[in-house]
Formats: structure tokens, sequence, C-alpha cells
């Protein structure tokens, strides 16, 4: 397929494809499916070989927030089951994060609800950095804590934090679509933030809000003129409660496609399956591990992920292996032009600005096409027009680890 010859000669100098070619990979029929894996795949070997980065989330407030992201579980008026807690204390965080370091995990990423933190909050969080660095040498620590006031980042980082998420979750034009209490500029804003004070930059997306396919390209590029380290690719989770309880839009071949989409326009930053991979990929996440190099291990913020050494054997049962605490996640170009924070000329996603660790349970939506809309694409597949069968029995309300007494899963 000379489509695909071409996007793996582009990937593999770290050109930037063409709109159009972006599309043509999400039109593609199931047939060509694993062509598609392939190409893909070989992009993510020339990069980050069969390495898988491991990365764990602890919630350090959960519940309650002001904002109204429509997708999120802990939104305002949002009426999910899910546990509902103020900040943990340091020395808590500290035991939740152990568990996910102790299962292989080399990135830590602290999350809290809200809209952002007060100084006193970036103190909090401060405390939990230095508690966590101090009993693990060589740890990794995000955090993600919502927009940014100035000065915080440079505390965070000053603190001992490496990086800072704030995913932009879905294309400029349809923002207002699923969130009306801050705008798109706020996200961009911090993610400039964030890069500004010397944190990496984690910013990634959600699918599976309705959206079409051009909102995806659209989201993808402008993450790629942000210039992230890290891209997570959240798939959304319909949470019962909140108003995007019946977006049932996703199926394991068009997650597939997604991942090949990003990874063909990112090629050499870390891609990382976040949220819904459980619940969307289903028996093919195996595939996806050839397009991502980068997975959260066990339970997300509010939902229970796959067992921690499911995840383990899954990884190996692949054929890749853990990326060890002692290696870097970067190709050497990335780390030397920013120390970590990419090149800022031609490498991977673009130029400047990002955050996230894919820090919602799963998804932000457009809800721009009714069944999650593949605008001009290919023919509807079978397994597509039984993408809105809900599968409601996938999704599960985490309740142990981080505000619990149960141990956490990792």
């Amino acid at each position: 397929m000379d489509l695909l010859n071409t996007l793996v000669d582009k990937g593999l100098r770290r050109e930037l494809p063409t709109r159009d070619e972006a599309l043509a990979v999400l039109a593609t029929s199931d047939d060509d499916l694993l062509d598609v894996v392939a190409a893909a795949g070989k992009v993510r070997r020339h990069w980050f070989g069969r390495r898988v980065k491991l990365n764990y989330l602890v919630n350090l407030k959960s519940g309650l927030c002001p904002e109204d992201c429509s997708y999120c579980s802990q939104r305002l008026g949002s009426k999910a089951d899910i546990l509902k807690y103020t900040w943990l204390k340091p020395d808590e965080a500290s035991r939740a994060a152990a568990a996910g370091l102790a299962g292989g995990a080399k990135r830590v990423c602290l999350v809290a609800s809200g809209r952002g933190p007060t100084d006193r909050d970036v103190d909090r969080v401060s405390d939990t950095i230095k508690a966590i660095k101090d009993g693990n040498e060589g740890v990794e620590v995000c955090a993600c804590l919502g927009l940014l006031s100035d000065g915080q980042a440079e505390r965070l980082r000053e603190a001992g934090a490496d990086a800072y998420n704030h995913n932009l979750n879905t294309s400029e034009g349809t923002y207002g679509d699923i969130t009306t209490t801050h705008t798109y500029a706020d996200r961009v804003e911090t993610v400039q933030k964030a890069h500004a004070a010397g944190l990496s930059a984690c910013s990634g997306l959600i699918a599976g809000m309705g959206e079409s396919d051009e909102d995806l390209v659209d989201v993808v590029y402008s993450l790629r003129g942000l210039d992230p380290d890290s891209v997570p690719v959240n798939f959304l989770i319909p949470f019962e409660g909140t108003p995007l309880a019946k977006e049932w839009n996703l199926t394991p071949q068009r997650c597939l496609r997604i991942l090949a989409m990003v990874r063909f326009v990112c090629p050499d930053v870390e891609v990382r399956i976040a949220g819904g991979r459980e619940v969307h990929l289903r028996t093919m996440q195996p595939l996806a591990l050839h397009l991502a190099n980068s997975i959260f291990l066990g339970d997300y913020l509010t939902s229970e992920g796959q067992a921690g050494q499911a995840d383990l054997e899954m990884i190996a049962d692949a054929g890749f292996e853990v990326e060890g605490a002692g290696e870097v996640t970067l190709p050497e170009h990335r780390v030397a032009a920013g120390g970590g924070c990419g090149s800022h000329e031609s490498a991977g996603c673009g130029s400047h600005g990002s955050a996230g660790c894919g820090s919602h349970d799963g998804g932000a939506g457009c809800g721009s096409h009714e069944s999650g809309g593949v605008c001009g694409s290919a023919p509807v597949s079978a397994a597509e027009e039984k993408a809105s069968e809900a599968r409601t029995d996938l999704v599960a309300v985490r309740r142990r680890g981080a505000g619990t007494d149960l141990a956490p899963n990792a």
C-alpha cells in the first residue's frame, strides 16, 4: 500500500504527514488493519525498540470538581458512584505510589480533581513529590493538577517534579461542546507554562465522544504543534451519571487506527495507551503495543483497570519488555535538544507547549456526530455497526487503592 510506505518513510525521518494522509489512516478498512499496525509498528520500533514504559496513577483528590467536562466522572453534577475524598497526605500518596513502582512503573502521575491548584495545594503536592522521591531513587514524577497560575509550574519543578500533564482532549473547534467552565486556550496556556518552567510536557486526547475523523486529526496536529514528550491516548469510558454515558462509539479496530494515526503524526514521542483500553481494545490490547510504547499499570483515577500482573504478562507474551528504571525513554535527539522536553525544531510532536498524563479515566468528546462519526471514511464495517452496543459490564468503579483501606491494583 503506497500510503503506508509513504507514512513509514516520513515517520523514520520525523516528517509530518499531510492531513489527507492522516485521515486516510482512519479511513482504512478492516481488511487492511494488520497492514496499518505493521507499518506504524516499524516507526514505533525504530524510535523505541520493543520497550514498554509503565506509568502509575495516584488520585490525590477524587471527585467534587467544579468544572463541567462532559466526559469526566468527577465533574460538577456527576451522578457517577465514584470514590470521593479530599487530599491524601504525603505518606498516604507515597504508599500508594510504592505499589505501582514495585510492579515495574518508572513514572508516578499525581492527579487531583479541580479547576487548578491553590498555592497551598502546590505546597501539598510538593511535599508529596519529595516523599515519593526520597524513598524511590530515579523515579519520575508527573503532576496533573489542572490549570496553572503564574509561578506554580516553577515551584513544582523546584520540588522535584519531572513532568506536567494537561490534555487538550479534543479539537479546538469542538472544545466548547464538552466543557463550558474553561476554554481550549486555557489548556494550551497551562501546557506552555509547564514547558517554560522546564517540565517535560505531557498532553493527549480522548477518543470516542462522537467526534469526526477531522476532529481527531485536528487535535493530534495541535499536539504536534505543542511538542509534548508524551501523548496519552484515552478512550472514553462512558460512566453512568455523566452526559456522555450513552456514547459507545468505539471498536477495537477503530482504536487501533487512532493509535496508528497518532504514531505517524508523532513518530518519536512517547505514545501512551491511557484510560479505556480494557473497555474498548479488549482482547486486541497486545496489538496496540505495536503502536504505543507506554501504558498505565493497574487502575485509573475512578475506574478499575486490568490487573497489574495481567499487564506484565501481556507485555511479555506479545514479545515486548518493560522499560527499566535506568533506561531513557525518549530518543537521544529529543533528550539532547531539551533535557528531555523535546527538540522544539523538527523532532516528534511539534513546537511547544502541552501536558497530560492521561488524567481522566476515559474521554472527552465532541458530540459532533451521532454515531461516533467517520466523516467521509471507508464503508462501515460489521464491527463498526456494532459499535453502539454498550459494554457497560466492562466499566467498573475503582474501590481499592488511594482513598480506601484496600490494597491497590498494581
